[in-house]
């Protein structure tokens, strides 16, 4: 007994070294991030202005709209309102430097390729369907999506959404929108490639975001994610008994993988359960995967679903 403690000792102290070293690795690796705060420069204009910011930033002005919807918004009190709350909220680059920094670094230590974009932050009306977007080497986020879960307004959108609508989630949906760039999407939709698909991308954020909770990098609260991973037997068993695995039914991903205020196995215990179980249990099954294989992250995003399982081990935790 006494050598099984003194191994599990030295394994754990082994890792834990070596992710300190890797740690290490990446805090050295140089990266200047820019942040332009359109946000701002949009809330301190007047209709005057407009020629100047539609010639500086083309890209927040589309075409097809004229010019005096722009002239309404720079004179709205409501979007007056909305500018001011979040220049209370992120009156400068700081808090966006510590969580941009630090991810990019990350991904770049991962995925060598990577470029860092050039930031853009903004307001959008509360667009919380689209609160992050890439396109090509530019970087919008919208800050009005990101004022705090119990914001005021926030009061008409559903809590299982609102939830997330905090300065803590920008670093998970930062890590989502680049997520997607590096995974293969599944080549069969079956339930499994489709939960195996969101586990990889939770796995990136273990590995890009080591210093947030599990609960943030999924979107649960605490509690949620407590549940979650005292019912994973009872969720895998359901799911194994149903012949869900393979299963192509489309509904599957509304009771099971799109966010929603709890999943839907149409049993008593809906109403306790948190939304995305499947993607709780598919990031369970990448992770089981990479303890149990010798392959790389790269290789990882590559594999298909099915060998992944097979190969994973996965058992769930009792």
């Amino acid at each position: 007994m006494k050598y099984c403690v003194l191994f599990l000792f030295g394994v754990l102290l082994f890792s834990c070294n070596n992710e300190s070293k890797v740690e290490t690795e990446i805090e050295k690796i140089p990266m200047d991030v820019e942040i332009i705060r359109f946000d701002k420069e949009f809330a301190n204009a007047n209709p005057a202005d407009l020629p100047k910011l539609k010639a500086e930033y083309p890209a927040f002005f589309p075409k097809q709209y004229s010019d005096s919807i722009w002239v309404e918004k720079l004179i709205d009190t409501l979007q007056d309102q909305l500018e001011s709350e979040v220049v209370k909220k992120f009156p400068n680059d700081e808090k966006l430097d510590a969580v941009l920094v630090p991810l990019f670094q990350h991904i770049k230590y991962y995925f060598p390729k990577f470029r860092t974009p050039v930031v853009v932050t903004t307001t959008s009306d509360v667009d919380y369907r689209n609160k992050v977007i890439l396109a090509d080497s530019m970087l919008v986020i919208g800050l009005d999506n990101y004022l705090g879960n119990e914001h005021r307004f926030y009061e008409g959108i559903d809590k299982y959404i609102s939830k997330e609508m905090k300065p803590s989630q920008i670093g998970p949906d930062v890590a989502d929108t680049y997520a997607r760039q590096y995974i293969k999407p599944p080549s069969k939709a079956t339930f499994l490639g489709q939960i195996i698909y969101y586990g990889k991308e939770l796995y990136l954020k273990d590995l890009w975001l080591p210093n947030i909770s599990d609960a943030e990098k999924i979107g649960y609260t605490e509690e949620e994610f407590q549940w979650a991973e005292e019912n994973e037997e009872y969720m895998w068993r359901y799911f194994v008994e149903k012949e869900l695995l393979y299963s192509t039914e489309p509904k599957l991903g509304a009771r099971f993988i799109s966010p929603a205020p709890f999943s839907k196995f149409y049993l008593d215990i809906d109403n306790e359960s948190p939304g995305m179980l499947g993607r709780y249990l598919g990031w369970k099954i990448v992770r089981a995967y990479m303890e149990n294989n010798d392959t790389d992250v790269q290789q990882l995003m590559i594999t298909d679903a099915d060998e992944l399982f097979t190969n994973s081990k996965y058992k769930p935790k009792k």
